[in-house]
């Protein structure tokens, strides 16, 4: 169990550390590739990745009647459309404002395991904790947060849409998903939504600016690897062992990595309201897994007093 334990932390501290670093590898991708033509090229590579893998591992893939609806779901409601739409939406609103918006997911988290897994009992706790952690990232992002409707209205809709989109995905597949091998389950998705979304950029976007230089190709491979391959993979291993609501808080960690990386490597100003909001999301963290932490400290009590 406490093997259990540390490998739980470890692999949600690992996809907070990689998709808070996939910011910058996107925003550095992006002098290369067009948005819908990178991410094209970075599923189409995860895509390869997986079934390499699969294959040296000799991983059953399941082919089953759920398993096609799953991996369908998967390649259109967690890949194609809300990436389209954040990047779509990119296009009309800042960053900022498109972490915020997207920091609603584990409310909608939330809302729907209530409704859709009524065993995953919702804490006091966890409401402070995604209250505490929403409020950080208005914090982080207070400063640059700009909104005219009038501009921005349908950028914020395709960004609340591709939210909403991976709350209910996330909760379906806490649901469901839980004779599906991590590797497996993303292999088709990818496999589909890579030739999708780079159709999509042929069509949408102007592929002559593609330039395949070191910069370019080392982003779409880095992201293909490290922010879909490996950190999908951890994701849907840690979804079968953590309440699916805790485990949506990595989307307010992330906005956090992303401004200390830019920080660092792109000598971005890291400012007190930085840290200040850091420090909410940290906290609200703590909170939502204050039930977790209480059983841990009776049970040692109760080892210290037998």
């Amino acid at each position: 169990m406490k093997s259990d334990g540390f490998k739980i932390t470890a692999g949600f501290i690992l996809i907070c550390l990689i998709w808070g670093s996939t910011w910058l590898a996107i925003k550095i991708g992006l002098d290369s590739f067009t948005p819908l033509g990178g991410a094209g090229l970075r599923f189409m590579s995860a895509a390869i990745m997986f079934y390499l893998i699969i294959k040296y591992k000799k991983i059953e893939v399941q082919k089953d009647k759920l398993a096609y609806k799953i991996y369908l779901m998967l390649a259109f409601f967690s890949y194609i459309f809300p990436y389209a739409l954040v990047y779509w939406g990119e296009r009309y609103i800042s960053t900022g404002l498109t972490s915020i918006l997207f920091g609603i997911m584990p409310f909608g988290v939330v809302i729907l395991s209530r409704i859709m897994l009524p065993e995953n009992r919702i804490s006091k706790y966890q409401w402070i904790g995604i209250i505490a952690g929403f409020a950080g990232l208005v914090v982080i992002f207070s400063q640059n947060l700009k909104v005219d409707l009038k501009n921005d209205f349908w950028g914020m809709i395709g960004v609340l849409t591709a939210a909403v989109m991976q709350a209910v995905v996330a909760v379906i597949m806490k649901k469901h998903s839980g004779k599906l091998n991590p590797l497996a389950l993303n292999y088709y998705p990818t496999l589909i939504a890579g030739p999708v979304l780079l159709i999509a950029g042929f069509l949408m976007e102007d592929s002559s600016k593609w330039v395949f230089n070191a910069q370019g190709v080392g982003s779409f491979l880095y992201l293909a690897l490290f922010g879909t391959v490996i950190a999908f993979s951890v994701y849907y291993w840690l979804m079968k062992k953590m309440n699916v609501v805790i485990l949506s808080l990595n989307s307010f960690v992330t906005p956090i990595i992303a401004v200390i990386l830019g920080a660092f490597i792109l000598a971005e100003k890291f400012t007190m309201r930085d840290l200040l909001g850091s420090s909410f999301v940290l906290i609200g963290i703590l909170f939502a897994n204050f039930d977790g932490i209480i059983n841990y400290f009776r049970k040692k009590r109760l080892n210290i007093e037998v």
